[in-house]
């Protein structure tokens, strides 16, 4: 009876020792059977996982499911959480770089940067092969001296990079004309937004299954229990994520069509 209750006072510790939270299971009191030690190692181990999880539901009609936040450092011999987290983020802000970069009603120089050029020797964003610069509001100048072999494949990847950019070439100087916003040009663009926000999806997918595959190789060494929590927690950041990624969408669509 004095080692169940030491055992017991050793539990409580660890289930609201907020220290506990942060670190592995510590070994048991001195005098507790190898059985009985056991026992409590795997119940602590099944409530700091379960205890993770959000209680507060919404009550009646639309009751909300409950959100997941499993302690990463209980857990990193499975999985790296945070990683994981950082890897479907990455994602979020490559959206928003599109977004600023290439479906915008105001075309500028920093457009151009990333437009590739395939030339003989291999394929270059444009600002490395030519000087971007702002002549005007309406005219944008690349300066190909530098590469003058390059201009044409400049002009081509420009005419094709989708802006609805028309450049002309004068020697070593393209001048592309900013074209003037059209409400045909807007729907153009929000069509862009749309398909650049369903690519960003697809790599957010693949984030997800990578990660579902990696939790799915411990099967057979941890509890069901844990596995179906990582499953939860790794779903719950892809729909946070992609929940990002519409507000984005809604935002930029808004801003083009009003």
């Amino acid at each position: 009876m004095a080692m169940a209750l030491r055992c017991f006072r050793h539990l409580h510790s660890l289930l609201y020792s907020p220290l506990a939270m942060m670190r592995r299971l510590p070994q048991a009191p001195a005098g507790c059977p190898a059985l009985l030690l056991e026992g409590c190692r795997q119940c602590v181990h099944q409530v700091l996982l379960t205890r993770q999880l959000a209680t507060k539901k919404a009550k009646g009609k639309g009751q909300t499911q409950a959100k997941v936040n499993i302690n990463a450092a209980l857990v990193e011999d499975i999985i790296n959480l945070e990683a994981t987290n950082e890897d479907m983020q990455a994602v979020v802000e490559a959206l928003k770089e599109d977004f600023n970069r290439n479906v915008s009603v105001r075309t500028s120089p920093g457009a151009l940067d990333h437009i590739i050029v395939v030339t003989k020797d291999g394929k270059f964003p444009l600002n490395q092969l030519g000087q971007i610069s702002l002549k005007s509001p309406q005219l944008i100048i690349v300066n190909m001296t530098n590469f003058p072999e390059s201009t044409a494949a400049a002009m081509k990847a420009i005419r094709e990079s989708g802006m609805n950019l028309n450049p002309e070439v004068d020697g070593t100087l393209i001048r592309v004309p900013i074209p003037k916003v059209t409400r045909e040009h807007r729907e153009s663009l929000a069509k862009l937004a749309k398909q650049s926000t369903n690519k960003s999806k697809d790599a957010l997918r693949k984030v997800r299954s990578k990660s579902m595959s990696q939790v799915k190789k411990f099967k057979s060494k941890v509890s069901e229990d844990t596995i179906w929590l990582l499953e939860k927690q790794i779903q719950q950041m892809a729909d946070n994520a992609a929940a990002e990624m519409d507000k984005l969408l809604a935002a930029k669509t808004k801003e083009l069509l009003g």
